[in-house]
């Protein structure tokens, strides 16, 4: 359940313009309805901008935008499950984001109920998969080459490697502290009973005069980072 240190960690110098802070690359039957819809949430719920590839139509090619999508994410999440490697467009997915990492983006993979050696060595349910491609992509063999050559480069990453032995919600937990240290986030703890608002609320309510039948007008206005756009 540890944080993987095979090799070659990467911390964070992405200089590009970042519209989101983690792109979720995951195969949708496998965990979309469970592990990777988990952390998307508790991502999202501690404040970081998630994006999860299955918000774009799907085509027989990964689309434009998806690409634009993936090289303006700051961290990229791969979740490796066991018939990742049967979709052609998860694979197109993790070339683009071993191309951005190159240029200083954060990957990280997840390896959720596969080991890592059958990624890296594409065993099992991996070599069945890209066994497959190069069937159909016969005459362009170059391109399964790339997938096989990214699944090698990945599964070399720094990386958590789920076994299904550990609670759900401490494993992403963990993940959560290495994506907030990355992004130089603090989690921000409130708490459920707030002294002295009642008396607060009281006055608002009092200056605005709910039960009157005349129009009032509310301006908040305050810092950045108040919950105010």
């Amino acid at each position: 359940m540890a944080l993987l240190t095979t090799r070659g960690t990467s911390s964070f110098s992405f200089t590009q313009r970042c519209r989101y802070d983690v792109f979720l690359s995951f195969r949708g039957e496998d965990t979309r309805n469970g592990f990777t819809s988990h952390l998307n949430g508790i991502l999202r719920y501690n404040g970081i901008n998630t994006f999860m590839d299955d918000e774009l139509p799907r085509g027989e090619k990964i689309s434009t935008e998806l690409l634009e999508t993936i090289e303006s994410s700051k961290i990229s999440i791969i979740v490796f499950s066991k018939n990742y490697a049967s979709s052609t467009w998860c694979l197109d997915e993790l070339v683009k984001i071993l191309e951005c990492k190159n240029s200083g983006q954060v990957v990280l993979p997840v390896f959720y109920k596969v080991d890592p050696s059958d990624v890296r060595n594409q065993q099992k349910k991996f070599g069945e998969a890209l066994a497959k491609h190069e069937k159909k992509f016969k005459d362009n063999i170059e391109k399964v080459q790339r997938w096989r050559a990214a699944l090698n480069e990945a599964s070399h990453i720094s990386g958590w490697h789920y076994k299904n032995d550990h609670p759900q919600f401490g494993f992403i937990e963990e993940i959560l502290e290495e994506i907030s240290a990355k992004l130089n986030r603090k989690q921000v703890f409130v708490v459920k009973c707030l002294v002295g608002i009642d008396s607060r609320i009281e006055e608002i309510n009092c200056v605005l005069d709910i039960e009157s039948n005349d129009v009032r007008m509310l301006v908040i206005h305050g810092l950045p980072g108040i919950g105010i756009r």
